[in-house]
């Protein structure tokens, strides 16, 4: 009634349960989780390649990716060919910058170091044979694979660095780093050279420490092979030159392989925001189909290349409706049928936080993909609910609980906090509830021996302040009395159960191993507590009346019917 369920906030984090909830139902955590252990696997093995590359830019023309796909088609043939020099063919035909000087020889790289129908086609092709064509967002490729070998574990090692890219220095790069390896050998350590010499600020606070790597991540061979080269713990190279510089290298760690549920976090965030990500949709969204039906309707693409201007790639296009003659189906998905006017509503929408699109038509495409998976998820999520009864029971549970909360929070504790003079009505007509006992103001000194306890008394005797107090009987790194001083509540846990209520410096009480003297320096008589003193408890206690008053509104609006013969029922079973 009060349309708690239409708010902005209910429906995001109701959407956001639902999306989370149904991804078991989906498949999609576990087609996630299975792109996750092959990559734990093809991450035990490195290859070294060739490879090919004729360019298709991601928003060409059908024609221009046709022309593309004819000449790498060419280029295979010749190289399935026997006896084909595959580099030399690499050198004349490849579109990849370099490739004239490289032969499109690619370093040993691993899972995640390609994009990932290369990665694919690279693993699933034997040594010294060629793949099949290959489509990314680069364009076609063909590779052939030289060589496979186990992937090294990771190692953790420090270094020295000198630059050699700091342009005019007052010493010679390779002189000071022979000078720091000659210092080294005489026993200064590797930890202070590195915090006093290192140009790689960002290890040498770390005393030179770099994270763990294996071969191919630092994209620096030289170095790569001379800390690999280090055979122990604590074994230094001598001084080694890269393309950073020059290095002096010390071992610390081989790092021992993680087994896949060690990794299986990390892996599946790889996954999910890598362009594995378009293999998890593609296969959710083929699933749906499948399961309900898919029957694509019009063709979009003539009709909205006309409908949306170019003032879409700015992000400032303004959406017509759609006259009813021409709004067609666009697809249709079990019973639902999808509308060109559903797309357009789509396109007004997503316009405002897309990324830059040269090409109107490329945007379109992007735009309908996107479109079209949010459409079979959105029905498949809505047919669970009707088909499935456990499902249904948990979205209904959270579904009422984020209700009643917002209920609760609209009625009653919002009502509470925010009702200022409706609270200070509800503590006057309750304030015999609020009443202090006698207290006294007073300082609690709690001793860890009787003869600590003597001397509070005496030093509170001779006028010497609580602080002094602590100050003289607590020495540096050590506690031999404890203060605690305010006004306290005759039976406060703080004071002695037997406590002689009077002004001035208490007998000693022994209390759980400690020695209590209390310095009672006001009796304060029994009174009325301030709404200041009690608020939170008012606070609280008016809650629980408006929610007394407010559920006697709703019995008298609603009638509320039990049956008695199931309640008994139920009552006996849980005896």
């Amino acid at each position: 009634a009060q349309r708690l369920n239409e708010k902005e906030d209910y429906i995001k984090e109701f959407n956001q349960y639902r999306d989370q909830l149904s991804r078991n139902y989906l498949y999609e955590d576990q087609i996630t989780e299975e792109l996750a252990r092959e990559a734990y696997e093809r991450g035990k093995e490195e290859i070294d390649a060739t490879h090919i590359l004729i360019l298709v830019e991601s928003d060409a023309m059908p024609q221009d990716t046709l022309v593309a796909f004819n000449k790498i088609k060419a280029i295979h043939e010749k190289a399935i060919k026997k006896g084909a020099d595959f580099d030399q063919l690499a050198r004349t035909t490849s579109e990849e910058p370099n490739a004239s000087e490289t032969g499109g020889h690619l370093n040993y790289f691993s899972v995640f170091g390609m994009v990932y129908p290369f990665e694919t086609a690279a693993y699933n092709t034997k040594k010294g044979e060629v793949s099949n064509i290959i489509r990314s967002q680069f364009g076609y490729h063909i590779l052939k694979v030289n060589d496979r070998r186990a992937r090294l574990p990771k190692i953790i090692v420090s270094h020295i660095m000198i630059s050699d890219n700091k342009g005019a220095r007052t010493f010679d790069p390779e002189e000071r780093i022979n000078e720091i390896a000659t210092m080294l050998k005489q026993g200064q350590t590797f930890e202070s050279l590195a915090m006093e010499y290192s140009d790689d600020k960002s290890s040498a606070v770390k005393g030179g420490e770099l994270i763990a790597f294996t071969k191919g991540d630092l994209r620096s061979p030289e170095f790569e092979n001379a800390a690999y080269g280090l055979e122990n713990p604590g074994d230094i190279s001598n001084p080694v030159k890269s393309d950073f510089g020059w290095h002096i290298i010390r071992m610390d760690k081989v790092v021992p392989a993680e087994n896949f549920e060690n990794l299986k976090l990390t892996l599946e965030k790889r996954v999910s925001q890598g362009d594995r990500a378009k293999l998890v949709t593609y296969t959710v969204n083929k699933r749906i189909k499948d399961k309900y039906g898919f029957k694509a309707g019009a063709d979009y693409l003539p009709y909205f290349d006309t409908y949306v201007n170019d003032t879409v790639l700015s992000r400032k296009w303004k959406m017509e409706p759609i006259p009813s003659a021409q709004d067609k189906t666009l697809f249709t998905i079990g019973n639902k049928k999808v509308m060109f006017s559903d797309f357009a509503k789509y396109i007004d929408v997503r316009q405002k936080n897309s990324k830059p699109y040269q090409q109107k038509e490329a945007l379109l495409i992007a735009f309908y993909d996107e479109f079209e998976t949010q459409e079979l998820k959105d029905f498949f999520k809505i047919q669970l609910e009707k088909e499935n009864e456990d499902y249904a029971a948990i979205l209904n549970e959270y579904r009422d609980g984020l209700l009643i909360f917002d209920v609760m929070e609209h009625n009653i504790w919002q009502k509470a906090k925010n009702d200022t003079i409706g609270l200070q009505a509800y503590y006057e007509n309750t304030k015999q509830n609020h009443q202090w006992k006698q207290r006294l103001d007073a300082e609690v000194f709690s001793a860890t021996s009787q003869m600590s306890a003597q001397r509070v008394q005496k030093m509170l005797s001779e006028g010497k302040t609580a602080e002094e107090i602590k100050l003289e009987l607590n020495p540096e790194g050590t506690v031999n009395v404890i203060l605690s001083q305010g006004a306290f509540e005759i039976g406060q846990s703080e004071l002695p159960v037997d406590l002689e209520v009077k002004k001035g410096i208490s007998n000693i009480y022994p209390s759980n191993g400690s020695f209590i003297v209390v310095n009672v320096r006001e009796v304060i008589p029994a009174g009325l507590k301030t709404l200041d003193d009690v608020k939170g408890r008012v606070i609280s206690s008016y809650q629980n009346e408006l929610e007394t008053q407010w559920m006697n509104s709703l019995h008298s609006k609603y009638k509320v019917e039990v049956n008695k013969k199931t309640l008994k029922q139920v009552k006996r079973k849980l005896k």
